[in-house]
């Protein structure tokens, strides 16, 4: 199962599998040099997959040995094996519904981000509760009213959520989402939030990234 921060409701970050979060951050940075290299080698070196990541080989073969997945001494990993691996690891080998909660600037980029659809995830919804967004279009999709949301949710329409809210709306759309069954958010309003230990979140904190880039350039 993936792994990813989960903050209960002490706000304690706790992990949903054996795997560190070292290697779950390593693991899409994999997933992306598999994906290039699909087609046209069969197999890749340590070498290369630790350059994709940022990292060093020993940290490569420790991350796959996690996964318990063995290359072969001399040739490198298949391709096409460990692409299926770590998509399966990633619970992205079938297509996630995602709805974006918030069409403000950053929600309305996000839903205007090929990237998502390139990579397995499909945004289905976006909502908001202003007058002026609600009825406009984000690419082919619609605004909805923040109203509509539960109902969608509570019937599969999607299940993983973006937050793009305000900080004092975050908690209060957190916990209709839980309510209503998602366990997966992603949440880029500026404030933390408070979820059961079953609902995994990763929060995006802009401000807070660059302070931490200043700091280094």
């Amino acid at each position: 199962m993936a792994v990813s921060d989960r903050s209960n409701s002490r706000g304690i970050v706790q992990s949903m599998s054996e795997l560190s979060r070292a290697t779950v951050s390593r693991l899409p940075r994999y997933l992306r040099l598999l994906e290039d290299a699909e087609g046209i080698r069969e197999t890749v070196s340590s070498e290369a997959l630790a350059k994709a990541a940022g990292a060093n080989a020993a940290n490569v073969r420790r991350d796959l040995s996690d996964l318990g997945f063995q290359g072969t001494r001399g040739v490198g990993y298949s391709v096409s094996d460990l692409r299926e691996r770590i998509r399966r690891e990633l619970r992205i080998e079938e297509r996630r519904l995602v709805a974006i909660i918030g069409a403000g600037n950053i929600g309305t980029a996000l839903g205007r981000y090929q990237g998502l659809s390139r990579n397995g995830f499909d945004v289905v919804a976006i909502y908001d509760n202003a007058p002026s967004r609600v009825g406009n279009t984000v690419g082919s999709i619609e605004i909805q009213h923040l109203s509509d949301m539960p109902d969608d949710c509570e019937g599969g329409c999607f299940d993983m959520a973006i937050l793009a809210v305000p900080a004092d709306a975050a908690q209060e759309v957190t916990d209709i989402l839980v309510e209503k069954g998602i366990r997966s958010i992603l949440n880029f309003a500026p404030q933390r939030i408070n979820v059961p230990d079953e609902v995994a979140v990763h929060q995006v904190d802009l401000s807070t990234e660059l302070q931490i880039l200043s700091y280094y350039g």
